[in-house]
C-alpha cells in the first residue's frame, strides 16, 4: 500500500518551506546568509528571560506555571497587550484578545476558520509564504489582491464566484516579508473599502510593526476601522501580533486581536488543537515585556536600522545596471528584481557553488508560481562588514551572468 494514496487532497497542497530548508546553510562553513528573516540572537533579552523563568518557578507560582490554562491565555499577558493596542489607536479589551503559539498558529487558525475549499483568498503578489503555507490546506483559490483603485470589487467577486467567495485579503502592511514595503494611510483606507464591498474580512499581520526606523508611523488597518465604526466589535480585520520580531521567537508566543465573535471561533479551534499555549512561555514573555519591552526596542531598531543602511549602500555600490530594490523604512528584508530572464532559484545554486552567499528566490512567495526573477535578501542577522563583502559578493556574480553587450 503507498501511503500517499490515503491521504486527504489537501496534503498535496502543503510543501516544505524554502527558508526553512534554508536556514539549514547557516551552518555550514564559509556561507553569509541574507536568507532567513530571523532575529539577531546576540540580540535576545537572554538575562531578563532568566529572571523570568525563575520567577515562574518559584513555589508561590510554578503551579500556575507547569498547569493547564484557559485556552484564550495567561491574563497579565493579554492585559499588557490591550495597553499597548491602545498605544496604537486600538481600543479593545481582554476578551478580544487571543494567545497564540507565534502569529503563524493565528494564520493557521484563520485559515480553518474562513476557507472552505475554493473560497478565494486575496493576497500579494508576492506575499508572505507562510501564510501561503497556512492557508493552503483549506484548498483556497487565490486571487492578487490589488488596492490602488484598478480593480473594482465586482471583478473580484465575479473571478471568485466560479468555485466559491471571497473570504478575506491577507497582508502585512508595515514593512512587508518579503518586499519590505509598506501601505500608505490611503492605501488602507483603499483595502477596508474593497472589503466592505465584498464582505469580507481582512487579515493584518503586524509581525513586524515595531521594526520601524525612519518615516511617518501609519495607523494600523484595525485603528482605521475602528475610526470608522466606533468599536472594535464592530469590525472584520483581525489583527496578528507576535513577539517572535521583538522578543523571542523560541518561545513562541504571539497574539490575535479582534470582534469577540471571531475570538470565540478561535478559541475553539484552539481547545481543538493543543488547548492552550506554553503556560511558563506567556509568564515569561509578560514579565519581560512588563519590564523591558519599551526599552529593548529602541535597541533593536539602531542596531537593524545601520544594518539596513549597509545593505541599501552597499547594493548601491555594488549591483550591475537592471537590478532593482525596494528602500524599507523598517523591519528585517530587502526586495531585488532581477532583469527579466534571469532566475533567482538557479542564481541561488550558483552563489552558494562559488561567491558562498545564501538568499531566498522570490517565486516561493507568488502564489502563481511566478517572480522567478526576483530574491529577498535579510539584513537582520549579518553585521555591516559582511553585509557590504556579501552584497560585493552577489553584484560580481549578477554582473558575470549578464550578457554582453554586442558594439
Amino acid at each position: 500500500m503507498s501511503l500517499d494514496q490515503i491521504f486527504a487532497t489537501r496534503a498535496s497542497r502543503m510543501k516544505a518551506s524554502e527558508i526553512r530548508e534554508l536556514l539549514k546553510l547557516l551552518d555550514q562553513p564559509g556561507i553569509i546568509s541574507f536568507a532567513g528573516g530571523i532575529p539577531d540572537p546576540a540580540l535576545f533579552p537572554a538575562d531578563e528571560f532568566a529572571e523570568a523563568f525563575a520567577a515562574a518557578l518559584e513555589p508561590s507560582h510554578q503551579a500556575q506555571a507547569l498547569q493547564y490554562s484557559v485556552s484564550e491565555g495567561y491574563l497579565p499577558l493579554r492585559r499588557w497587550i490591550v495597553d499597548q493596542m491602545a498605544g496604537i489607536g486600538i481600543a479593545c479589551g481582554v476578551e478580544n484578545v487571543l494567545i497564540t503559539s507565534g502569529s503563524q498558529q493565528a494564520l493557521d487558525y484563520l485559515g480553518k476558520l474562513f476557507l472552505s475549499p475554493g473560497d478565494t483568498a486575496l493576497v500579494g503578489w508576492p506575499t508572505y509564504l507562510g501564510a501561503l503555507a497556512a492557508f493552503n490546506a483549506y484548498e483556497p483559490r487565490y486571487d492578487q489582491l490589488s488596492i490602488n483603485g484598478n480593480r473594482p470589487a465586482a471583478d473580484y467577486a465575479d473571478a471568485a464566484a466560479i468555485s466559491g467567495r471571497v473570504k478575506f485579503a491577507y497582508l502585512s502592511a508595515d514593512f512587508a516579508n518579503p518586499t519590505g514595503e509598506t501601505v500608505d494611510r490611503r492605501g488602507r483606507e483603499a483595502l477596508l473599502d474593497l472589503a466592505e464591498e465584498l464582505d469580507c474580512a481582512v487579515i493584518e499581520d503586524a509581525a513586524y510593526q515595531a521594526l520601524r526606523y525612519d518615516g511617518e508611523a501609519v495607523p494600523p488597518i484595525l485603528s482605521l476601522e475602528i475610526a470608522r465604526k466606533g468599536s472594535v466589535e464592530a469590525c472584520r480585520t483581525v489583527y496578528c501580533g507576535s513577539f517572535s520580531k521583538t522578543l523571542s521567537p523560541g518561545l513562541r508566543v504571539g497574539w490575535v486581536v479582534a470582534a469577540q465573535p471571531i475570538i470565540a471561533q478561535m478559541v475553539l479551534l484552539k481547545q481543538a488543537a493543543d488547548l492552550h499555549s506554553s503556560t511558563i512561555n506567556q509568564m515569561a514573555i509578560a514579565r519581560v515585556a512588563e519590564r523591558s519591552f519599551d526599552t529593548h526596542i529602541p535597541k533593536l531598531r539602531a542596531v537593524y536600522q545601520r544594518r539596513r543602511d549597509a545593505m541599501l549602500a552597499a547594493l548601491s555600490r555594488h549591483m550591475p545596471e537592471g537590478v532593482q530594490w525596494t528602500r524599507p523604512e523598517g523591519g528585517m528584508f530587502v526586495w531585488l528584481i532581477l532583469p527579466p530572464g534571469m532566475d533567482g532559484g538557479a542564481l541561488l545554486e550558483r552563489s552558494l557553488d562559488t561567491v558562498r552567499v545564501a538568499f531566498v528566490p522570490g517565486q516561493a512567495f507568488f502564489a502563481d508560481g511566478s517572480g522567478a526573477n526576483t530574491l529577498r535578501l535579510s539584513f537582520s542577522c549579518t553585521d555591516e562588514a559582511v553585509i557590504e563583502d556579501g552584497i560585493r559578493r552577489l553584484g560580481e556574480l549578477l554582473r558575470s551572468q549578464q550578457p554582453e553587450r554586442v558594439c
